[in-house]
C-alpha cells in the first residue's frame, strides 16, 4: 500500500529497518469539555475544505472493550494538554474544543459510530484509537474527510506504509522496535527455547513476527508459536501446543484475553516460576490480574513503549484523574494534543491538511521547547521550533512515525502489579 504525502511532505519509502539500541537509566462520555460552535451535519466522506477558526479535537479512546484499561491515562494525557493549551491562550486566539468518544474494540462497531459523531462535530483531528486494528478499521473514514488521524498507542508496522493521504501520525513507535527490545530481552535472560502465544490480528501477528526474528537472530529457537483467536472461549488447546514443546521462555502477546491464557498456563503446569513469561504493552496491566492468587505474575516482565513519566507530570495527571492506576500512553496522548495544537499555530489554520503539513516541522530541527506555552511563544516570535515531548523527542519521519523512541522494561511483583518505574529503558533510532 502506498502512503500519499501532503504538500511539503515527501512520499514515504519502505526501506530496511535499522535499529540502534542503547540502554538508558532509568474517561469521558460523548460530550464537549467546553462550549463549542454548534455543528451542522457533515458527511463522513467529504474532505473538509477549510477550517472554521476553532481547533476542535476528538478523542477515540477505549472506554469499553479489551483495552479499556488504557483509556483513563490516555484521556488524562489529552485533558492535561488541553488544560495547559487553553490556559496559555488557546490556539489561533481561541480555546480548543474537545469531544470524547469510545473506541470500543474490534468486536463492536462502536469506533465507526464514534467517528461519525466526531466528524459531525467538525473535529479537525481525532486522537486514537489505542488498538491498531480499530484504527485500521476507521482510518479511511477519518482521512477521507480531510481530518488528521493521530494515535498515541498504535504500534502495528502496517501504518508506516498505509494509504492515508498524509494525515495519519502516531507518537508510539512501530512494533519493529518493541519486538526487537523484547526479543533481545528474552535471549539475554537465558531462554534458548521460546514459545509464543499471540492474538491473531495486525498487532499480535506483526509483533510476534518481530519477536520471533529477533530471538532467532540472537541464537535462540522459537520451538512453538500459536496465533490464536482472541475471542475464543477456551485456550486449552493453544496452551497445550506450547506445553508439548516445553520452552524455557513464553511470550504472551494479546489484550484482555491474556488473563484467560495465564489461567490456562497455570492449570497446565507452566507457571511463571517454572517458565519465564514475557508480556507486551497490550496486556501489561495493573488492573487485569490483581484478583489472581498472590504471586501469579511475580517476576514476569513486560515491555511498554515510552520514556519514564516524570514525577511532576504524574502529579499533574493525578490532578486530572485521581483514580489512575498507571500512566501507560499518557505521555504519548499528551504529546499528540500538543503537537496538533502547535502545528495549527504554525500553519495559522485549524484545517486538518494544513496542520498535517506542519507536524514534521514543529517536531524537529528548530529551537527545542518542552511545553505548549514555551513553544507557542517561540512560534509567535517567528522562531522554528522542535517540540521535545514527555514521551521522547518524537521527531516525525516522512511516514508520520516517531524517528526516535523508547521502550520501557517493567517487572511484576508479588501483588500482580508492575511498578510505574521501569527496570530499564532502551532508546531506538529507527531509519527507513
Amino acid at each position: 500500500m502506498i502512503r500519499i504525502a501532503p504538500v511539503g511532505r515527501a512520499l514515504a519509502v519502505v526501506a530496511a529497518t535499522s535499529l540502534a539500541l542503547t540502554a538508558c537509566g532509568g474517561g469521558g462520555g460523548d460530550t464537549a469539555t467546553q462550549t463549542s460552535p454548534s455543528a451542522a451535519p457533515a458527511s463522513s466522506s467529504a474532505p473538509a475544505a477549510k477550517g472554521d477558526g476553532t481547533l476542535t479535537l476528538g478523542t477515540l479512546l477505549p472506554q469499553t472493550g479489551s483495552l479499556a484499561f488504557l483509556g483513563p491515562p490516555e484521556f488524562a494525557g489529552v485533558d492535561l494538554a488541553l488544560k495547559e493549551i487553553n490556559e496559555a491562550g488557546g490556539v489561533l486566539g481561541k480555546p480548543v474544543a474537545k469531544f470524547d468518544t469510545d473506541s470500543g474494540d474490534t468486536t463492536t462497531n462502536i469506533a465507526s459510530q464514534s467517528v461519525d459523531k466526531l466528524l459531525a462535530q467538525k473535529a479537525d483531528a481525532i486522537i486514537g484509537a489505542a488498538s491498531s486494528s480499530v484504527s485500521e478499521s476507521v482510518i479511511d473514514k477519518i482521512t477521507g474527510a480531510g481530518v488528521i488521524h493521530f494515535s498515541p498507542a498504535n504500534t502495528s508496522d502496517k501504518f508506516t506504509t498505509i494509504e492515508d493521504k498524509g494525515l495519519y501520525f502516531r507518537t508510539s513507535p512501530p512494533d519493529k522496535l518493541q519486538g526487537r527490545v523484547l526479543g533481545d530481552l528474552v535471549v539475554a535472560d537465558g531462554n534458548d527455547t521460546v514459545g509464543i502465544l499471540a492474538m491473531q490480528d495486525s498487532y499480535g501477528t506483526g509483533l510476534a513476527d518481530q519477536v520471533q526474528k529477533t530471538v532467532t537472530d540472537g541464537g535462540g529457537q522459537v520451538v512453538e508459536r500459536v496465533d490464536y483467536d482472541p475471542k475464543a472461549a477456551d485456550f486449552s488447546a493453544d496452551v497445550a501446543k506450547i506445553k508439548a514443546k516445553n520452552p524455557k521462555g513464553i511470550v504472551l502477546i494479546g489484550f484482555e484475553e491474556t488473563s484467560k491464557v495465564i489461567q490456562e498456563l497455570v492449570k497446565q503446569g507452566m507457571p511463571a516460576d517454572k517458565h519465564k513469561w514475557y508480556m507486551v504493552d497490550g496486556n501489561t496491566s495493573n488492573t487485569n490480574y490483581v484478583k489472581m492468587p498472590k504471586g501469579t505474575l511475580k517476576g514476569v516482565k513486560g515491555t511498554i513503549p515510552g520514556a519514564a513519566s516524570p514525577e511532576d507530570f504524574q502529579k499533574k495527571l493525578l490532578e486530572i484523574n485521581k483514580d489512575l492506576e498507571d500512566f501507560s500512553y499518557a505521555p504519548e496522548s499528551y504529546d499528540a494534543a500538543n503537537l496538533i495544537a502547535l502545528a495549527a499555530e504554525a500553519a495559522k489554520s485549524d484545517a486538518g491538511v494544513d496542520i498535517a503539513a506542519k507536524l514534521m516541522e514543529v517536531s524537529k530541527g528548530g529551537t527545542k521547547c518542552k511545553n505548549f506555552k514555551e513553544c507557542v511563544d517561540l512560534l509567535k516570535a517567528g522562531t522554528d521550533i522542535d517540540y521535545e515531548g514527555v514521551s521522547g523527542p518524537v521527531e516525525f519521519d516522512e511516514a508520520g512515525d516517531p524517528a526516535v523512541a523508547t521502550i520501557g522494561i517493567y517487572q511484576y511483583g508479588d501483588d500482580n502489579k508492575y511498578g510505574t518505574k521501569a527496570l530499564e529503558y532502551r532508546t531506538g533510532n529507527i531509519a527507513g
